[in-house]
């Protein structure tokens, strides 16, 4: 049997995927004459007015080259003297960022255990101990993930439960939403879902993601409390975040922002998870579990699957590994992911496992 030909778009991470028409088209549109560098023109203006409007009041948003930065700055903003970051044991911040928060704002990350992603308010306020003792580093920041990791969700009700405690213990709250779009389409498609797991639930900071949602490069730091950024404009300069053509973020994020074009790519995005799952379940040489709740699966391939025919299904259409223990791979749709790629993907299945 020969090879099928590999799926146009394929299946290792939304971060692959192109950019979309209409954002290429606002980037070309900016791209006419002159315009004061730093964040000082008219699309950046628009741009905070358009996050204004998003969650219903004045908030301070920061345009930033990429989502390691954004987290970042989001944290620097907000640690206190001897402050730690409470997270996630596999939050992005503590696995797949070269420990930059910790080099760059010289702070402890506090990994706490998490089951599929997702921390509980009793972890949190488990650190109470820690409060007022001179020998511990200060629990300062709860950073949570929306969508999670592991491509599971919380809850607005969860939200608000862990944003209570942490705020029961002097802490602010920052949430790491790379892949903020995906939550919301999936907890009901509106900009009120949005508001109902962020503002509304009392997170403090959003580093709010754009690259994995069509654009072509950047996201945005949201003070959902704009007093917390009084200085955020200096921290964002000494983190080399502040790119001096600002307007071509800016330009972005209005485009997405537009007649809620974020929900669509995104809804999208998560349907053709969805879709996938259903197409590839019976399959006898893995496991899929539930269907996602976003647009990542996490397929257990069988002890009796040779690791060639693995890799030679990678080397075709390229995924990555996720828990090497359990022989456990990830699979992620994208906003331009099409179903005939849904149908190739299950073909080469078929063919490299069998």
């Amino acid at each position: 049997m020969s090879v099928p030909s590999s799926p146009v778009h394929r299946f290792a991470s939304d971060n692959n995927a192109g950019v979309h028409p209409a954002v290429m088209d606002a980037l070309a549109a900016c791209n006419h004459g002159h315009a004061t560098a730093y964040g000082d023109d008219p699309w950046t203006a628009t741009a905070e007015r358009d996050f204004d409007e998003l969650f219903d009041r004045d908030v301070a948003t920061l345009m930033v080259w990429n989502g390691t930065g954004a987290n970042v700055l989001a944290l620097g903003t907000l640690l206190s003297p001897a402050g730690a970051v409470v997270c996630t044991d596999c939050a992005h911040i503590n696995v797949d960022e070269t420990g930059a928060p910790e080099r760059l704002l010289g702070s402890k990350l506090i990994d706490v255990p998490a089951h599929e992603g997702k921390l509980t308010p009793e972890q949190v306020l488990a650190l109470r101990h820690n409060l007022g003792v001179v020998h511990h580093v200060q629990p300062s920041v709860l950073s949570i993930t929306q969508s999670t990791e592991w491509g599971t969700l919380y809850s607005p009700s969860e939200i608000s439960a862990l944003c209570d405690a942490a705020h029961e213990l002097g802490m602010r709250v920052h949430l790491d939403g790379a892949r903020i779009a995906n939550a919301t389409a999936a907890l009901g498609g509106t900009r009120e879902a949005l508001r109902s797991f962020t503002i509304d639930a009392g997170v403090d900071i959003v580093s709010f993601g754009g690259t994995k949602n069509g654009m072509m490069y950047g996201e945005a730091v949201v003070f959902l409390d704009p007093d917390l950024a009084r200085t955020a404009g200096y921290t964002r300069k000494q983190f080399t975040q502040l790119p001096s053509k600002v307007r071509y973020i800016s330009a972005q994020f209005s485009a997405l922002l537009a007649d809620d074009l974020w929900i669509a790519n995104a809804r999208h995005a998560n349907e053709m998870a969805r879709r996938l799952h259903a197409l590839v379940a019976d399959h006898r040489a893995f496991t899929v579990g539930a269907p996602p709740a976003v647009n990542s699966l996490f397929p257990a391939f069988s002890p009796d699957v040779p690791a060639d025919s693995i890799e030679s299904l990678r080397d075709w259409s390229f995924f990555y590994d996720w828990d090497a223990h359990h022989r456990q791979v990830r699979w992620m749709t994208a906003w331009d992911t099409t179903a005939q790629d849904l149908e190739t993907f299950r073909s080469g299945l078929d063919h490299f496992l069998g």
